[in-house]
């Protein structure tokens, strides 16, 4: 199936010269800042340059689901390429290493990049109407943010940059705290010119899908607020998408519709990132590269994919602790992992394949494309929900509970164990009550059995401080051996590349490493 991917190739052409002296040599052909920036449809096409970075190696194409899931308790990797799959137990060596570290940073400097080029262009750029010259820079401000969000949550104390740079540049290091405020600031601004949703251009009935909406900024700013342990406000943010002026959303009665390409952009969706399988390139600038997903082709099992990516088996275990209403197996358990009793328990054959898995095996199954074949590659087209309201529910119920309002967080996780046929969770797990403690461990679960593999876990181990001292990580390395690698004070945030820490006087190398 092919769909409109928002990208626009004649700005990715163009060059961005620093100065001019007799050793600069560009070639006659290519654009340059003063030649551009001029028309509408120049800062048209450099936003949606924006999207472009989503279809990037070191993002969302392919290496950062080995940082968000992998080197969480959800994965793990026994990939014969060595140095990898260490970067998914935290034997960080060369940290320059370019799968594991180096590619997933400047593919986030290089998006924050676009972003500052349309923020700074784009107000001298006159309109003809000023609306749209207002969602394009506000597009800009989201993404910034977006991007800035992922690299505090992996290396915390960065570079905040937030005008266009150039090659002399030695950007200072700013405080994760710094970082924060300015997501914040970008979010906030956002909002305020973003549209609720956006309606086919009235001209050329182009689809809008995936341009972020006020729901969109209102989602990550509640995410944001949240690391902080910013209670109060991140209430505020979640009430916007659901008792709010933003109460559009609802959970789609199928479960898996949030995986594949059939329903997609549906009525749970908050933010999700266009893939297509329509061209058949790389990943780099030229014309035809890709704007497709890997993961799958990374995270199959064997035989389907090269397996480099595996769920850990405590997964398959804890979605069948508890039995839905009719006494039946959990059915996200079904659509989540691919494990060896898939058949026995659910009568699944997936790829009609007989699999020679060991016993203690499992693999993520969310995006996977079985439903219409027996393979995977480098061009999955299923688009990635990167915030859904089923997330949505049980942050509104987690920051509930931490305000002190446990007794009304019930009915949101209910909302979510209802769509599955699950019990209330007060009548499958009475000793609760209006245990904060309780509530909070048990949420921590109910946010596994729901988001398992959608990219969440790691900013929830670090947001409730479960990477934060001996006890609580040796409890972790129960059920994933890695852990028993993680150094506290250390591990919890990634080294930056090192080529840039000795380039850059302004840079210090993170603490531990």
């Amino acid at each position: 199936m092919k769909k409109i991917i928002i990208i626009t190739a004649a700005f990715l052409g163009l060059v961005f010269t620093a100065c001019e002296n007799e050793l600069d040599l560009n070639s006659p052909n290519d654009i340059t800042v003063d030649q551009y920036w001029k028309t509408e449809s120049d800062a048209q096409a450099g936003v949606n340059s924006i999207y472009a970075m989503f279809y990037k190696d070191g993002l969302w194409a392919r290496w950062i689901y080995f940082r968000l899931d992998l080197t969480s308790d959800e994965g793990y990797s026994v990939s014969p390429w060595t140095e990898l799959a260490d970067w998914t137990r935290f034997n960080y060596i060369n940290y320059n290493f370019w799968e594991g570290n180096a590619v997933t940073w400047r593919d986030t400097y290089k998006a924050i990049f676009r972003c500052n080029q349309v923020l700074a262009n784009v107000p001298n750029i006159t309109f003809q109407n000023e609306d749209d010259k207002k969602k394009i820079i506000a597009q800009a401000k989201f993404f910034r943010a977006l991007h800035y969000y992922y690299a505090a949550v992996i290396w915390e104390d960065i570079p905040l940059v937030l005008d266009p740079s150039t090659p002399q540049d030695l950007p200072q290091q700013k405080k994760v705290t710094e970082v924060w405020a300015q997501i914040e600031k970008d979010l906030n601004e956002a909002f305020e010119d973003l549209p609720s949703s956006w309606a086919k251009s009235a001209t050329n009935e182009i689809d809008q899908s995936g341009r972020p909406d006020k729901g969109a900024v209102k989602a990550f700013l509640a995410k944001t607020y949240m690391q902080q342990h910013k209670w109060a406000e991140a209430k505020t943010a979640l009430e916007y998408l659901i008792t709010g002026p933003g109460a559009r959303y609802s959970l789609v009665s199928n479960y898996r519709d949030n995986f594949t390409d059939v329903n997609e952009n549906n009525s749970e969706s908050v933010f999700e990132i266009q893939f297509g399988d329509q061209r058949k390139g790389g990943t780099g600038e030229d014309q035809n590269a890709a704007v497709s997903s890997n993961r799958c082709q990374f995270f199959a099992p064997r035989g389907i994919g090269w397996s480099d990516g595996q769920a850990r088996f405590w997964l398959v275990n804890a979605f069948k602790q508890e039995k839905n209403k009719d006494g039946n197996l959990d059915i996200r358990l079904r659509w989540t992992l691919y494990y060896p009793q898939l058949l026995a328990d659910f009568g699944d054959k997936t790829y009609n394949r007989n699999w020679e898995w060991n016993n203690d095996e499992a693999w993520f199954r969310k995006g996977s494309r079985d439903y219409y074949r027996d393979n995977e590659d480098y061009y999955s087209q299923v688009n990635y929900r990167l915030v859904r309201y089923g997330d949505i529910l049980l942050r509104y119920a987690e920051v509930l509970n931490e305000l002190g309002s446990t007794s009304q967080a019930y009915q949101y996780v209910d909302m979510v164990r209802a769509r599955v046929n699950m019990n209330t969770l007060a009548v499958a797990h009475p000793e609760i009550g209006n245990n904060h403690d309780l509530f909070l461990e048990r949420l921590k679960m109910e946010r596994v059995l729901e988001l398992c593999g959608e990219s969440v876990r790691w900013e929830d181990l670090k947001r409730w401080g479960d990477l934060d001292s001996q006890a609580a990580v040796d409890k972790i390395a129960l059920r994933d051996p890695d852990f028993k690698n993680f150094k506290v004070g250390k591990n919890h945030r990634m080294p930056i590349p090192q080529s840039d820490v000795d380039n850059n006087p302004n840079l210090e190398q993170n603490s531990g490493y």
